[in-house]
């Protein structure tokens, strides 16, 4: 629009139309006016009305004040009344509707008024373009009530949403997840393909025209658009624009934050939960844990909390370890992540799994058993959080090994050297050696970290394994050697040595039991003979603990020739955790 006449110069143009009793002065939010009172009763029915009554200059002033007529409109409505052309543009549509409305400058009262020349500018210059539209929408949250009123607010709310029905990509562009198969293409860091991350928090997008809108705006829109069936994947994308413009363009955990900016965010966030989708998959799960972050950091209500975590549990598959390394932001946490709320995540997944495909679910745990090795490093964590971690791990792991479980227990028993036997027992209880490796079991016979019990649990299960093996082996290799008349008492036979040995396997365990027991009573002798002895140095307790492992390895039939163990481990880095 043209640059404003100043006040003295509009004042002086009308002085020639003016006769000296018609004249009125007024202020409009301080600024003064001198106006025909003629020229301005004959356009408004208002004015014209207010004129007819006592006193009609205080009323006049207090009318004009009630409406909080600003003086750039109110400039334009008095040109228009004394034969001024009034230049209509997107800014000033809405302004000048809702002042006319006021002043009730109808087609009743005066034909080719100005209500009528504003409402149709509005109808066909505004409305039919989207970027017009918003932009007029966002001007009205000053006269937000009248607009509303007047029915401008829903007229620019119905033009946004049949736009978008027509066109979705108004929206944005559907965000897809990263594959796995084109992480060697630079996609470590979780860039959506084909930079579709990148669009997302490109400000000056053709469709974040929509993000520019205040929440009180954006929010009835998306629900509007959710209710008509806008494809939810270009919902989902407005809404990703949404919190990055309104949330992750500042910090959400600065300290120095007003308390109204942090309110208004946490709105936002809590807003955009409501309005996602309930479509699986629509967003990758980074940018899922990225808004439970936000979410969290803002100390959102505890249902925008749970639907961002049930929406992450539906698609966990998805998710890396770094994604679950959720920051603990309580005040008196035991660990420095939030390990809680890994628990209701994968609780969420357990429930909601329904895939026929148990890839997800070994993924998962593949997944969780990645995450129990990074935070058994954490000196914080206690047994009975490890724990619970650990048996989710193991319900998850029921078609895979344990290896990954006996990795994260190592280096939990490393990193937590003061715990007693009975504690170090608790945490390796949820192993299941029958589901170890070779490899994991030999690592496991020769680490000194694992209790004494545990020990020996790997060296019965591995000769029960070999005892069983040769066995089935023999029966097999007779019962094809002599297959023929006497084969089916052969084959019984082999049965009842079968159960034989089974027995006295079994037999054998317990007397394996009974010199635990008494090797336990004799290491307990030892180490009080050591501390209470002449002499007993530091080398006499090493050389101690050496010959009393010795001894169990010659006992349990454990010797070997492999002194180069370390280097054996090395080979294994899957199995074996390094530790610096």
């Amino acid at each position: 629009m043209q640059k404003m006449v100043n006040r003295r110069s509009f004042d002086s143009s009308l002085s020639s139309k003016l006769s000296a009793p018609s004249e009125l002065q007024i202020l409009v939010c301080d600024e003064p006016f001198t106006s025909s009172k003629e020229l301005l009763a004959a356009k408004s029915a208002k004015l014209a009305a207010l004129f007819e009554e006592k006193d009609s200059y205080e009323k006049i002033s207090y009318f004009l004040r009630d409406i909080s007529a600003d003086p750039n409109t109110f400039e334009l409505v008095a040109r228009f009344c004394h034969g001024f052309e009034v230049q209509l543009s997107t800014e000033n549509a809405v302004p000048l509707i809702c002042l006319a409305s006021d002043l009730e400058m109808t087609e009743t009262h005066c034909p080719n008024n100005l209500l009528k020349k504003a409402i149709d500018f509005l109808k066909e210059r505004v409305l039919p373009s989207w970027n017009e539209t918003i932009r007029a929408l966002r001007l009205s949250e000053k006269l937000l009530q009248q607009a509303v009123d007047l029915g401008i607010i829903e007229a620019c709310f119905s033009s946004i949403v049949a736009k978008a029905q027509v066109d979705p990509r108004l929206l944005g562009k559907p965000i897809k997840a990263p594959k796995l198969d084109e992480s060697s293409e630079g996609e470590e860091d979780g860039e959506c393909r084909p930079n579709a991350r990148r669009k997302l928090f490109v400000l000056d997008w053709q469709s974040e025209d929509l993000t520019t809108l205040p929440l009180q705006f954006y929010e009835p829109v998306i629900k509007a658009m959710n209710l008509q069936g806008i494809p939810p994947g270009y919902v989902a994308a407005s809404l990703c624009q949404y919190v990055k413009r309104w949330i992750c363009s500042s910090p959400t955990g600065d300290e120095t934050m007003s308390i109204y900016n942090r309110n208004s965010q946490r709105e936002v966030i809590e807003a955009v939960e409501r309005l996602l989708p309930r479509e699986p998959r629509l967003l990758p799960c980074t940018l899922l844990f990225q808004m439970l972050d936000s979410a969290l950091t803002l100390e959102a209500s505890a249902d925008c909390r749970n639907g961002f975590e049930i929406r992450i549990g539906r698609q966990l598959d998805q998710a890396m370890v770094n994604d679950l390394l959720i920051p603990f932001r309580g005040y008196a946490g035991e660990t420095q992540y939030d390990i809680g709320c890994v628990k209701r995540i994968l609780k969420s997944f357990y429930m909601n799994f329904t895939c026929p495909d148990e890839s997800g679910f070994i993924k998962v745990a593949d997944l969780i058993e990645e995450l129990l090795a990074e935070l058994a490093s954490d000196v914080d964590l206690q047994v009975n959080s490890f724990l619970a971690l650990a048996e989710m791990s193991l319900a998850a792991s029921i078609h895979t090994n344990s290896d990954g479980i006996y990795r994260a227990i190592d280096i939990y028993l490393d990193k937590h050297r003061f715990l007693t036997e009975l504690e170090k027992e608790e945490v390796c209880r949820v192993l299941d050696f029958q589901k170890m490796s070779p490899e994991a079991c030999e690592h496991a016979v020769r680490n000194e970290r694992l209790p004494l019990r545990v020990v020996v649990q790997v060296l019965f299960t591995e000769q029960l394994k070999l005892r069983e093996t040769v066995v089935q082996e023999v029966v097999v290799h007779s019962t094809q050697e002599r297959f023929g008349k006497d084969g089916e008492e052969e084959v019984e036979e082999n049965q009842r040595k079968l159960s034989r040995t089974e027995e006295e396997l079994r037999i054998e365990m317990e007397r394996m039991n009974s010199k635990v027991r008494e090797l336990e009573r004799e290491c307990s002798m030892m180490r009080k003979e050591m501390a209470n002895g002449n002499g007993g140095s530091h080398k006499l307790e090493k050389r101690g603990k050496i010959s009393m492992w010795g001894e169990i390895k010659r006992k349990f039939g454990c010797m070997s020739n492999m002194h180069d163990y370390s280097s054996h481990v090395k080979k294994k880095k899957k199995v074996h955790p390094r530790h610096g």
